[in-house]
Parts: C-alpha cells; structure tokens; sequence
C-alpha cells in the first residue's frame, strides 16, 4: 500500500510539472519583451511557482525541457541563446525554490526571490561577457561597454518582472494545485504561515507592492531600454 501511494505521488508530481512546464512554453510562445537583440517572457516566473511546490530539482527540470522545446520550436538564436535560456532559468528558479523549500515564509519567498534576482544578474553578466560576443559576433569590449547601458538593466528588469509575478501569481495557483489533488490540502502555506494567512491587509500589501513592482519595470523597460511587446 506504501508503494503504491509513493507511485501515486509519483506520478501526481510528474504530471503537475508537466502542466507548468507546458504553461511556460505557452508564455514563450505568446509572451515577448524585447530590447536589441535581448528578448524575455513570463516562463520562469511559472516555473519558479512549479519549482516552490515540487522542489528546485524538478525545476532545474522544467528549465532544461523548456529550453529545449523552445530551442527546436520558435527560437532563432541557436545553441548560443540556448545556453543563455538554460542558464538564466535554472539560476533564477532553483535559487528562489531553494530557499523558499527551507523557509516557508514571506519573509524565505522574499529572501529566495530577492536571491535569484541577484544570482541570475550576476550569472547572466558573466554569460553575456563569455558567450555574447560569439553570438553577435561583437568584441569582448564592446560587450562590456554594454553592461551599463542595457545588459545589466535588461536582466536586472527581466528578474524584477518575472519575481513580482510570482507573487502575483502564487496564491491563485496554489489554490488550483491544490484543487487537483496534485498536492495535499495544507502541505504548502501558500507564501504565509498560518497566523500571517488571515491578515487580509498584509496579502493586500502583497498583491499592491507586487504589481508596482511588474509595473514600474515594464515602464522603464519600454521607456529607458526602448522595449518593445509582442504578443503571439
């Protein structure tokens, strides 16, 4: 009987990380921001919410098959922005899921989000340094010129962006998790401990500040880095 529920669980994990890795594929091919020849979507905020229920594992997971798909599907930047897609996602959610796996509070999703956005900025400067002047065929030095003026602010707004809508999202989403049975009733705290879920003001506070967040790096996105949207 133990081994039979273990293979249910299983196999309910399995199918739920399917569901997100296939929710985040749809973003990739709905969803475009771009600026020059840097482009992001909503998938790793998906994958990060896939990642705080099921484990950093899993999304290291769904970052490497997405990219994948994406790669052979809609992508036009070859292997050099595959390698770029593989490392922003698996460093943005295995960062924020980590630490939240360990801290199942606010204030852990807070720190874990606040981390990733640091870590994948920092990984994806030195990517850009490494692996950009191959791609556009520019020199090393000409890469770096650009880090002040649109790499570290594109990546910077990419991570902002993309952590504001998990918490957006968290909630809504837990809430359908749940309802399918892909997780028990209760295993996950839904960003908040058992006190802070019934202060209505404070998840309030959440979903206000989290927008401002989305919204205010969209605006500079579009007016500082002349981005630009594509839907579809």
């Amino acid at each position: 009987m133990t081994n039979t529920k273990a293979r249910s669980k299983h196999i309910r994990t399995i199918v739920a990380v399917g569901v997100f890795s296939a929710l985040a594929y749809v973003c990739c091919v709905l969803f475009h921001f771009k600026a020059s020849f840097l482009s992001f979507d909503l998938k790793d905020a998906v994958m990060t919410v896939g990642a705080m229920f099921f484990g950093p594992v899993y999304g290291a997971a769904m970052s490497l098959v997405v990219a994948v798909i994406e790669a052979v599907t809609i992508s036009d930047t070859g292997p050099y922005g595959f390698i770029m897609n593989v490392l922003s996602s698996t460093v943005f959610v295995c960062v924020g899921s980590l630490i939240y796996s360990k801290w199942r509070t606010m204030k852990g999703a807070v720190v874990g989000m606040l981390s990733a956005c640091v870590a994948m900025v920092g990984v994806m400067l030195c990517a850009n340094l490494l692996i950009t002047p191959y791609y556009t065929g520019m020199s090393a030095s000409a890469v770096a010129a650009m880090i002040p003026t649109l790499l570290f602010p594109f990546n910077l707004t990419k991570a902002l962006f993309n952590a504001s809508v998990v918490f957006l999202i968290y909630k809504p989403v837990a809430t359908a998790v749940r309802s399918a049975g892909f997780v028990p009733a209760g295993k996950d705290n839904s960003l908040v401990g058992s006190k802070e879920r019934k202060n209505s003001l404070r998840q309030v506070i959440i979903v206000v500040s989290s927008l401002a967040i989305a919204v205010l790096t969209l605006v500079y996105f579009f007016l500082k880095l002349n981005g630009s949207f594509h839907l579809g």
